[in-house]
C-alpha cells in the first residue's frame, strides 16, 4: 500500500502542475487520481489493484442488543479509510443507495474523501441495503460500519 507521504507529495505535484490525472503502478499494486474544477466528491477518486480486506463483513448475534436478532445474517459495508462520507455525488444530489435500495459487488454506495481526493465506495456484495448507518459529511474512522446488507 502506498505510504501518505508519498500520496500527500503526489498529490501536491498534481496541484503544482495542474495535472488532472496521475496513474502510477508498483507491481501488482496500481493507483490512478483524476482531479478537476471546483471542490466536488465524484471528480478525484483513487483505486487499489492491491488485495485488501474486504470492507464488507458478517455481523453476528450479540450479547448485548435488543436488535441482534434484527441484525443477523447482514452483512456490514465498512470503511476501508478514515474519511469524509459523502451519500451522494454532490449536495444536490440524490444518495446513491438508500434503504431498500437493491445492490451488487460494484454498486457505488457512497464517497469517502480523505486529504481533497475523493474514492468511490462499492458495496462488494449482493443483496438490499436495510440500514444507512451514517449521515451525509459526518467523519468516519477505519473498519466503522456504513450499511447494513441483507445478502441475496
Amino acid at each position: 500500500m502506498i505510504e501518505l507521504d508519498k500520496l500527500r507529495d503526489i498529490i501536491q505535484m498534481m496541484v503544482d502542475n495542474d495535472l488532472s490525472e496521475v496513474a502510477l503502478r508498483d507491481g501488482e499494486e496500481t493507483i490512478k487520481l483524476r482531479r478537476g474544477a471546483g471542490h466536488t466528491p465524484p471528480t478525484s477518486q483513487v483505486s487499489y489493484a492491491a488485495p485488501a480486506p474486504p470492507p464488507a463483513a458478517p455481523i453476528g448475534p450479540s450479547a448485548d442488543s435488543d436488535s441482534a436478532g434484527s441484525d443477523a445474517g447482514l452483512i456490514a459495508i465498512k470503511s476501508p479509510m478514515v474519511g469524509t462520507f459523502y451519500a451522494g455525488s454532490d449536495p444536490s444530489a440524490p444518495p446513491f443507495v438508500t434503504v431498500g435500495s437493491a445492490v451488487h459487488p460494484d454498486t457505488v454506495v457512497c464517497i469517502l474523501e480523505a486529504m481533497k481526493v475523493f474514492n468511490e465506495i462499492k458495496a462488494e456484495v449482493a443483496g438490499t441495503v436495510v440500514k444507512v448507518l451514517v449521515a451525509n459529511e459526518d467523519p468516519v474512522e477505519f473498519g466503522q460500519p456504513l450499511f447494513m446488507v441483507r445478502p441475496r
